[in-house]
């Protein structure tokens, strides 16, 4: 698609009343994916308003809003996805992570690298998942659904 159609997101704000104090490794997850969001993505409604778009994300209701504004911060519309389909996949991604964070500290590159390559793959498919399940409402590419996956696992972390 010509680069020229696109309306990117241009401003990324997670729900702060869902964010607990997280460790170190993951609130730099956080801002990395919202620093490469903003830098680089590719995001617009399928039907609706054009962007650019600034998105608010925020868990409601065990489901996963896209809640998508104009530059001034009015509301163009809420893209609601269950959480449902994610819970197996935010685990076990959230699980391998926490073993890379460790294998870092305590291990040999081979190993590293063995970890991160589980990590990788759990992070593919659930941005292949997120994809899917908004492709009918919203077109992005991939590398912008791994960094919005990204962030839907830190708005699952609860303490």
């Amino acid at each position: 698609m010509d680069d020229d159609k696109w309306r990117d997101i241009v401003h990324i704000q997670l729900d702060e009343k869902t964010i607990v104090r997280r460790r170190p490794e993951v609130e730099q997850e956080r801002r990395t994916a919202i620093f490469d969001l903003i830098e680089e993505n590719r995001f617009r409604l399928v039907q609706g308003p054009p962007g650019p778009y600034t998105l608010h994300l925020r868990l409601e209701d065990s489901r996963l809003v896209f809640d998508l504004r104009t530059l001034d911060g009015l509301p163009l519309t809420e893209v609601r996805l269950p959480l449902t389909p994610f819970s197996r996949m935010v685990k076990d991604y959230l699980m391998v992570c926490s073993a890379y964070y460790q294998t870092l500290r305590e291990t040999t590159l081979s190993h590293i690298e063995a970890v991160d390559v589980g990590r990788r793959g759990l992070h593919d498919e659930g941005a292949a998942l997120l994809d899917e399940l908004l492709r009918s409402r919203v077109e992005m590419d991939h590398p912008t659904a791994r960094r919005l996956f990204t962030l839907l696992c830190v708005l699952h972390i609860r303490a």
